[in-house]
């Protein structure tokens, strides 16, 4: 199976130091990369901005910002028979880029900066709008464990997804995960709490069993 990846956050300029961001470390991501390739799927790994390494042997490209990582799928999306988007895409970027795509700093102003923003293009969205009738799509919702359940499943109708990864907020930045897996057309899965490489291995393991056949 040629699995397409993408993990981490994007970096949106604010000028040639400042951006906006998240707190996402790609380890989710990293995870079902080093999964997936240890399985002997064939992996491409669009990696955003983050301290870690990607998992030896897994063909990788950079990104920085949404534009970067829109670009890339762009590229790569029609040659995977998955996509799964573990990404961070920020939300929101400076409306105004000619600020952030200078090589200047912009003075600090005594009485503060006020920042025009646009809303990010929903990039999972676009694929599924464009895939192929033997392609798959898993998208990742991160929320407020009160309104989880609700926003993933709006958010699997609405984008058009095959299945999405309903993670509580406290998921960040943590060691483990507690998810629930929903599709279209089948009962939730909770596989329980576990590591995150645990469950990037259950997850792996779920696209080529009960999952999706390609």
């Amino acid at each position: 199976m040629r699995i397409l990846l993408t993990a981490g956050p994007t970096h949106e300029p604010i000028d040639a130091v400042r951006y906006l961001a998240n707190r996402s470390s790609g380890a989710m991501g990293l995870a079902l990369a080093e999964a997936a390739h240890r399985a002997g799927h064939a992996v491409t790994l669009l990696l955003g901005p983050v301290f870690a390494d990607p998992p030896g042997g897994v063909r990788t490209h950079r990104f920085r910002t949404t534009a970067d990582l829109q670009t890339l799928l762009d590229a790569h999306f029609q040659e995977c028979d998955v996509l799964i988007m573990a990404a961070a895409v920020a939300d929101y970027r400076l409306a105004s880029q000619t600020a952030g795509e200078g090589s200047t700093k912009l003075p600090r102003g005594r009485e503060g900066m006020a920042l025009h923003l646009e809303s990010t293009p929903d990039l999972v969205a676009a694929c599924a709008a464009r895939k192929r009738p033997d392609q798959r799509i898993i998208g990742f919702a991160l929320e407020e464990p009160a309104r989880l359940t609700e926003r993933a499943k709006e958010k699997l109708t609405r984008k058009q997804l095959d299945a999405i990864v309903a993670n509580p907020l406290q998921t960040m930045g943590a060691a483990d995960i507690d998810a629930t897996l929903y599709t279209p057309n089948t009962e939730p899965i909770s596989p329980g709490p576990m590591s995150k490489d645990d469950f990037a291995t259950w997850l792996v393991n779920w696209l080529t069993g009960d999952g999706f056949r390609i």
